[in-house]
């Protein structure tokens, strides 16, 4: 048994402050970011949707769903794994700050751990704990779409993205947004490439594939997943597009 293919749109919320500790709600700039993204993704008919617990993080899909044609009701599933990574003693500066620390320590900003502060080892264990429940919820949800046999995969997604806020969509019955924080979907693009060996869309510059994503900037992955009484297990993954910004440039 197999699933049809799952869609993901991923985004992140502007704020003030790095990390954890600083819970904070959608600065003003933010807020205007997320109405962006929602009137962006307005026509993006999503069956399932899934935040980290943090303020900024929620009020940034409720303001995507909000703006939805489709799926303005749609259950918000709250998960603690997507929380933003912890940067120890560097909690709640900014972002030039958690630089200038890194380049004394002779260290790239996405890999640099302060003291105290979260491994992108650990972090990788969050993403593993989401990614297996997220899929295990579609998988429950979405009985109705598992078919016998296997997958097709349409060409669509082997084209170069026109920009439109659908690329990627067509043809894909499940189609999951899921909102989190920039250093954490860093870690987690950076997984999917590496560990998971999923191709780098073409046209993509190499040395762009572990930029922070921007603020509310947008990710699309296509997940195939494989369902038998062992569980669920993946068989293919495309990335379609990453930190894609069009909504507020």
């Amino acid at each position: 048994m197999s699933e049809p293919r799952l869609n993901r749109t991923v985004g992140v919320g502007s704020f003030q402050g790095i990390g954890q500790k600083i819970d904070s709600p959608l600065s003003e700039i933010g807020i205007r970011q997320s109405e962006a993204a929602g009137q962006y993704l307005r026509d993006v008919k999503f069956t399932n949707a899934f935040v980290s617990d943090m303020k900024r993080a929620k009020q940034t899909a409720e303001i995507i769903v909000k703006n939805n044609r489709t799926c303005h009701e749609i259950e918000l599933v709250a998960d603690p794994s997507l929380k933003e990574r912890s940067f120890g003693i560097a909690e709640g500066g900014r972002v030039i700050e958690m630089k200038n620390m890194a380049k004394a320590a002779g260290q790239p900003l996405p890999e640099f751990t302060p003291s105290e502060g979260e491994t992108m080892e650990q972090v990788k264990v969050r993403i593993k704990d989401f990614l297996k429940a997220m899929f295990q919820r579609i998988a429950n949800d979405h009985q109705d779409k598992i078919q016998d046999g296997e997958t097709s995969t349409p060409g669509e997604t082997d084209r170069v993205p026109a920009g439109l806020p659908d690329d990627g969509v067509l043809n894909v019955p499940v189609h999951a947004l899921v909102v989190g924080h920039g250093a954490y979907m860093s870690i987690m693009i950076k997984y999917f490439f590496e560990d998971l060996k999923c191709p780098m869309p073409r046209g993509l510059d190499p040395a762009h594939r572990y930029s922070i994503c921007p603020n509310t900037g947008m990710c699309r992955f296509i997940v195939t997943l494989k369902c038998s009484n062992a569980g669920l297990a993946l068989l293919d993954m495309k990335c379609v597009f990453i930190n894609r910004r069009d909504h507020i440039m």
